[in-house]
């Protein structure tokens, strides 16, 4: 299992599955990080917290527990 977290800056990747439960997936899915969704990672900042992504056609900055919870391949 890969999750966003993981993915190295500049690749692209399609979302799996989505963990986590209640308030947290439902504001994840509102922000288009939806199953079958492609995202770019765009940067990572110099601590690794936020990474900056590009998720249907608007850019979106994720906290690291965030990006752990998306499973992507």
């Amino acid at each position: 299992m890969k999750t966003l977290k993981q993915v190295e800056v500049g690749s692209t990747v399609k979302v799996v599955k989505l963990h986590g439960e209640g308030a947290v997936r439902r504001r994840i899915m509102d922000m288009g990080l939806t199953k079958g969704a492609e995202v770019y990672i765009r940067k990572v900042a110099p601590l690794g917290d936020p990474i900056e992504i590009t998720v249907r056609g608007y850019e979106l900055s994720l906290r690291k527990a965030d990006a752990q919870m998306i499973e992507v391949e």
